[in-house]
């Protein structure tokens, strides 16, 4: 085996990208790119959003703050809530939130204001934008409902609805940095994230699937530890498979699965929210499955330093391998 350093792009949102980002950054043999979804629209970041016309910033902060050579440190900083301003205008944000908006409103461009924090925070790696065009992620269901904002795609599927398709209003454009980075990635790595919310509406603004179809190296799909709510019932790995290969246009050649759990208690806790432990189920063919006990802990979360090995392990396999 002759090892090189590989260039490998992790697509995807919320708390699970950084999960997955923080773990890889400390392998010495991977270049990390995270490419994120922009299209929130809860919290601090869809206040910032609605009332200053900027980008949601929330994302694309947590996976800067994942790459940061002092993580933790940084996040103290620009993950606390701010409070007890005047007229509480500031409260509720996050001084790192409040921070992105301010350089991107200074700079007019919102790469040039990510590029801007990734240098203060001395990153070890890149954080792409999937787009800098605003968008709201819309969804159909099963029953033939609609509705609007990731909130509230969320909210429905959780109380039951099985989500159909999901679409933006108003279509976008992949950013042209992002487009020009991703075909130069050896590898993609989807997820782990809210599935509906996050990890397919990065692959929906126009131009992504033509330059996902140039990466030459494998697909890699990292599911979540549990289903997320009524509407998801019975949602499985290979399903998960399925659903992200029809929407970027190509197969997925990997998942990673995790097969281990938490104690009974927290399982009845979430349990309680009608999220249940996500399971491999009927894979498509040609599709690996790597599966691994990446829960430890009360709390669903991927284990950084397992999750890293193991991804490490399929790349340098793929990759690396005779």
């Amino acid at each position: 085996m002759l090892l090189r350093r590989l260039n490998v792009g992790c697509f995807g949102g919320g708390t699970g990208l950084p999960s997955l980002i923080g773990g890889l950054k400390h392998n010495p043999w991977l270049r990390v790119n995270a490419i994120v979804t922009v299209f929130d629209s809860g919290g601090s970041s869809g206040v910032l959003r609605d009332q200053l016309g900027v980008l949601p910033p929330g994302d694309v902060l947590r996976c800067a703050l994942a790459l940061a050579r002092n993580e933790t440190e940084a996040r103290r900083i620009l993950l606390t809530r701010l409070s007890g301003f005047e007229h509480d205008k500031l409260g509720g944000h996050t001084g790192g939130n409040l921070l992105l908006s301010m350089m991107e409103q200074y700079s007019g461009d919102f790469l040039a204001a990510v590029d801007g924090l990734r240098t203060l925070l001395d990153c070890v790696g890149r954080v792409w934008p999937i787009s800098v065009e605003q968008a709201t992620v819309c969804a159909e269901y099963e029953d033939g409902s609609r509705t609007r904002c990731e909130v509230e795609v969320d909210a429905e599927q959780s109380q039951g609805r099985r989500v159909g398709r999901v679409w933006l209003e108003p279509e976008v454009s992949i950013h042209p940095a992002a487009a020009a980075a991703i075909p130069t990635f050896d590898a993609v790595i989807i997820g782990p994230g809210s599935f509906y919310t996050s990890l397919v509406p990065i692959f929906l603004p126009a131009g992504v699937r033509e330059v996902v179809a140039a990466v030459d190296g494998p697909i890699v799909l990292v599911t979540n530890l549990l289903t997320e709510g009524r509407g998801m019932k019975g949602f499985t790995a290979g399903a998960a498979v399925s659903r992200i290969s029809e929407v970027i246009g190509r197969s997925v050649d990997v998942v990673i699965v995790n097969t281990g759990h938490p104690g009974e208690e927290s399982l009845a806790r979430y349990a309680d929210e009608h999220k249940e432990p996500l399971l491999v189920g009927d894979v498509p063919d040609g599709c690996e499955v790597i599966t691994g006990e990446f829960w430890q802990g009360a709390f669903a979360r991927h284990t950084r330093r397992r999750l890293a090995y193991a991804v490490w392990g399929v790349l340098s396999q793929r990759l690396l391998g005779s």
